[in-house]
């Protein structure tokens, strides 16, 4: 579906002399934050992803409650930048994209809370062990993917409007 997207954004730049048609680049401080955000999280998500697999339960609690505080920033951030996209989602096909892309990004991002959540309060029980453990270590796979497409996303948001 990103792919897709991605395709659909860049279509539409070939067709439009002026980027973004008829609108204001986004305000880059949200974006920008948030790409910081996601840079540092992959600490946490590194550290979850190696001590998984060695038993460390204790770091896999402290990797996972970072993780989950990460992932709430950055979805309070995403609350933010919406309001200074610059575009109402029904003004253009310009607009239409880039709040599916940000749409489609947050619904990934919030995703990845809740699963975090979730084995974040499994930690603290006996249950973590074997299979949640490796649950843990695929959690921290799925939040570099989320960290990879946000960087995309941005690029394509912020990038582009300024510098193509």
């Amino acid at each position: 579906m990103f792919a897709l997207m991605f395709a659909s954004y860049f279509y539409l730049r070939t067709r439009s002399t002026d980027w973004p048609p008829g609108h204001l680049p986004p305000v880059l401080k949200y974006g920008a934050a948030n790409a910081v955000v996601f840079l540092v999280s992959i600490i946490p998500a590194w550290l979850v992803r190696k001590r998984a697999p060695e038993g460390d339960r204790r770091a896999v609690r402290n990797g996972l409650l970072l993780l989950t505080l990460f992932a709430v920033v950055a979805t309070i951030i995403r609350s933010f930048e919406f309001t200074t996209l610059n575009c109402r989602w029904t003004d253009n096909a310009y607009a239409s994209t880039v709040w599916v892309l940000i749409g489609m990004h947050t619904g990934h991002l919030l995703t990845e809370l809740i699963e975090t959540i979730v084995l974040l309060a499994i930690s603290f029980t006996p249950k973590m062990e074997g299979t949640r453990l490796a649950d843990a270590a695929i959690n921290s796979d799925y939040w570099y993917f989320v960290v990879v497409t946000g960087f995309i996303v941005d690029l394509l948001i912020y990038g582009t409007t300024r510098f193509l």
